[in-house]
């Protein structure tokens, strides 16, 4: 057989405050809440799949006094392995690997967010 030449996963991550830009590819919000001050005829939302969104409970752990962000992140994996989520992720890696995806979300350090972790996961081989 062949060697198979897959082309590498392109993820990024950007705030849904930012402007949409040409190369952003697929738009996928990733917070369950819709962002405050954003209409959705502003944002450019392609998908919003809530299956991949932390858990309330698991968002209020985080952002409250005992919330970390390795525990967080290790919690959210868990989320990402139920069924619905799983399933989720599956179709975004599917999509993904066909042309660029922005994940979008309200955080304000997106770096120690979920769409991290997604992000992460998403570029994996």
């Amino acid at each position: 057989m062949p060697p198979t030449s897959r082309s590498p996963v392109r993820v990024r991550v950007r705030r849904i405050y930012e402007p949409p830009e040409p190369d952003d590819g697929l738009r996928v919000l990733v917070d369950r809440l819709w962002p405050r001050g954003i209409a959705k005829a502003d944002a450019h939302v392609d998908v919003w799949p809530k299956a991949l969104t932390p858990s309330t409970e698991l968002r209020r752990w985080y952002h409250g006094p005992e919330g970390e962000y390795g525990e967080f992140r290790r919690r959210y994996e868990r989320e990402l392995a139920e069924p619905a989520a799983a399933e989720a992720l599956a179709d975004l890696r599917t999509r993904a690997a066909e042309g660029a995806v922005t994940l979008l979300t309200a955080a304000k350090d997106p770096s120690t967010s979920h769409a991290a972790v997604l992000t992460e996961i998403l570029e994996k081989p």
